[in-house]
């Protein structure tokens, strides 16, 4: 699913206020990471993520990374920081994040 600039606002919006779960260090993205990125994923959709000083990817590396292997899209990379989204499959999930439609009227 590509993220429309106005869904990419929204979900930027809503990342300011959560905290840094993931830690990208020196061993790179390995089995364990993608396994903790996706079971984040699933329970939170929005994630953010920070690549630490000794590892050797770039925080867009390690964003596009983390985010094929775990089938969500990169929002926003900035600095050391970068905050992924994939929507849940729990169809019963209380606080699912509904994005914004960004329908063109034709007149």
């Amino acid at each position: 699913m590509e993220l429309t600039s106005k869904q990419r606002a929204q979900l930027r919006g809503l990342a300011n206020n959560i905290d840094t779960i993931l830690h990208v260090g020196k061993d790179g993205i390995g089995e364990n990471l993608v396994k903790q990125a996706d079971d984040a994923l699933e329970a939170r959709e929005l994630i953010k993520g920070k690549v630490l000083e000794n590892c050797m990817l770039t925080s867009r590396e390690a964003a596009e990374e983390l985010a094929a292997a775990t089938r969500s899209d990169v929002v926003q990379v900035i600095g050391t920081k970068f905050v992924l989204y994939r929507p849940t499959h729990k169809k019963d999930k209380k606080d699912k994040i509904v994005l914004v439609s960004d329908k063109k009227r034709k007149a």
